[in-house]
């Protein structure tokens, strides 16, 4: 299976005008030819797909890719539902370079994305 290494930053917000390097995540995850999640890619290795949260000032968060029970995608670092963090329309939006997604974190709110490097690697 081919995986992709892709690299998310935290877009514009209040607290962040210009964005910030510092705050996001690094995705291991199967894309087909459009940028979308390999749905059987995905099945067939789950434990493959990991996403590790790099937050400034906070100590790392090493997780996985996961499909809920309501269909939706999540980030996902321990058993259970409490530290999950949706990503809205993840099932018919493309990781490409420059797209932006946006990510519902555990405190609640949600926040944008981008997409600043999508890179094959080995899987």
């Amino acid at each position: 299976m081919t995986m992709s290494h892709v690299r998310l930053e935290l877009g514009r917000t209040r607290e962040h005008p210009v964005g910030s390097p510092n705050h996001g995540y690094i995705l291991h995850v199967p894309l087909d030819g459009e940028g979308l999640i390999d749905v059987s890619g995905w099945r067939s290795n789950k434990k493959a797909c990991t996403v590790t949260r790099f937050w400034q000032g906070e100590p790392d968060d090493h997780g996985h890719l996961i499909h809920t029970r309501r269909g939706a995608w999540a980030f996902s670092y321990e058993p259970g539902e409490d530290d999950d963090e949706p990503i809205f329309h993840l099932e018919n939006h493309p990781l490409k370079q420059g797209e932006y997604v946006t990510i519902k974190e555990t405190d609640g709110e949600a926040y944008p994305f981008k997409v600043v490097s999508v890179r094959i690697s080995a899987g």
